[in-house]
């Protein structure tokens, strides 16, 4: 793992310790790089009304867009398990709101299974923001 991916590994893996999963058991922490270098972090937040609660990567991102941030370079996910767990199609669909093609996603465990991939290919034949752009086909 790389030095600026490595930070990020830590970043998020200290946001999985403080998850609150009392319904899944399944922790999740992420962290996420602007382009700026600012590092953001969330945690899966898990309530009563279970599934009900706030994933990881949206937690990240609403902190980086309440920093000021509006870009994603990176994020990297940590979990259990042996096999990583890859961000849900919600959360896939925020992090192509504020990435693009060269935004990598690195899943990981805690147990040190990691796979990396681009936006790209983590979400193929998207639909983002520049599609409802004035004059556009979606938005007439």
């Amino acid at each position: 793992m790389d030095p600026a991916t490595r930070e990020l590994y830590e970043a998020a893996a200290a946001a999985r310790r403080r998850a609150y999963s009392p319904y899944s058991g399944y922790a999740v922490g992420a962290a996420i790089r602007t382009p700026s270098g600012r590092v953001f972090t969330g945690c899966n937040v898990e309530n009563a009304s279970y599934p009900e609660g706030t994933c990881a990567e949206a937690g990240a991102i609403a902190a980086m867009v309440d920093g000021g941030e509006r870009s994603i370079a990176a994020v990297v996910t940590v979990t259990g398990g042996a096999t990583p767990g890859t961000p849900c199609g919600g959360c896939r669909q925020r992090i192509r709101e504020f990435g693009d093609d060269s935004t990598t996603i690195t899943a990981t465990t805690i147990e040190g299974a990691e796979t990396t991939m681009s936006l790209s290919e983590l979400l193929p034949a998207s639909f983002g923001p520049e599609m409802l752009s004035p004059g556009s086909a979606a938005a007439g």
